[in-house]
């Protein structure tokens, strides 16, 4: 970091630093969940988080919520959520001539959208206009949301009954899919010995964690995203990886324009994590699986043959020239 010349980036990669250094100490056995993560805050955008149930999901939007001073709000998706328990109501009030706005849970910094699939397609597309413009509509009247809201959207690869699928217009809009996998033997070995000495991880008043920036920082660090340099070479491999989507005979659709915003926004996110102030291919290689994978459909000849998204997408980057 000592090459780098920008001090507000100099700022912006100790800052994310240290947030990622306390996190860790939480959410173990999760580091790679836990950087795209930070990537999405940093990228201003919006997750999609896959994993069995107990990999963390929920604590680590509560952890990153306590480390940068954010509020954090859970939203338990059923099948009869409706579109006003997310958004909130206007009521009237006992005694008084005016209706007043009843503030749903989506008014808050970070949002759990606790499995986001088993709501109806209504109650989904509600989030769209918050995802889009960090704003809802109430009653014909517009409501500003928290300029760092963010959606966390879990979902269970296991449990498949009682589900709606995401439509693809809600799907695009998640800058990342994030996939938590089981910790490993050292991590897990780590949590039973907390929860064996009455300190476990999922208490969070007990971990004493304290915050290390708070939302005009947070808001600080996203400013600082355009003093990461990319080359006209990484420019044309992100333009390029996307492009060859739409051509591969495995995919019936492949990556929009959005996609290869998120490639990019990603890619130089990541690397500010990193601590670095321009993107190598490898920032975009790492962040292709996790842009890509909800973006893209497979077309039926290819599920019919057992065709697996991952395996599409590594084998276009193979047959792409990397920049040198």
């Amino acid at each position: 970091m000592s090459d780098i010349q920008d001090p507000e980036l100099i700022w912006a990669i100790e800052a994310l630093g240290a947030v990622r250094k306390r996190a860790a100490e939480i959410i173990r056995g999760q580091d790679g969940a836990l950087d795209s993560m930070l990537t999405v805050l940093v990228a201003g955008g919006h997750a999609l988080l896959e994993g069995v149930p107990g990999t963390g999901k929920t604590l680590a939007v509560r952890t990153l919520a306590a480390t940068l001073n954010c509020r954090s709000k859970r939203i338990a998706f059923t099948p009869d959520l409706m579109p006003s328990d997310i958004t909130g109501t206007t009521i009237l009030t006992p005694g008084e001539k005016d209706f007043h706005l009843h503030q749903g849970p989506i008014f808050t910094d970070l949002l759990l959208a606790d499995e986001i699939n088993r709501a109806p397609a209504k109650t989904q597309s509600a989030l769209l206009e918050a995802m889009a413009e960090k704003h809802v509509t109430i009653d014909g009247q517009r409501h500003l949301l928290s300029p760092v809201f963010t959606i966390f959207a879990t979902q269970n690869p296991v449990e498949f009954e009682g589900t709606y699928p995401l439509p693809e217009a809600l799907q695009d809009r998640f800058l990342l899919k994030i996939k938590l996998d089981y910790p490993d033997a050292e991590a897990e070995r780590f949590i039973l010995d907390r929860t064996h000495t009455g300190a476990p991880l999922d208490k969070l008043e007990q971990a004493e964690i304290k915050p290390l920036l708070d939302i005009p920082a947070l808001q600080r660090a996203q400013a600082a995203l355009p003093g990461i340099r990319v080359d006209p070479p990484i420019l044309k491999y992100i333009l390029d990886i996307v492009r060859a989507t739409r051509r591969d005979e495995s995919i019936l659709l492949g990556g929009g324009p959005r996609a290869s915003i998120a490639l990019l926004v990603c890619a130089k996110a990541w690397a500010m994590l990193h601590g670095r102030d321009f993107v190598s291919p490898d920032d975009v290689v790492r962040m292709v699986e996790p842009v890509l994978h909800h973006r893209i459909t497979l077309s039926a000849d290819a599920e019919v043959a057992g065709a697996i998204k991952s395996e599409v997408i590594a084998r276009i980057l193979e047959k792409l020239e990397v920049p040198r």
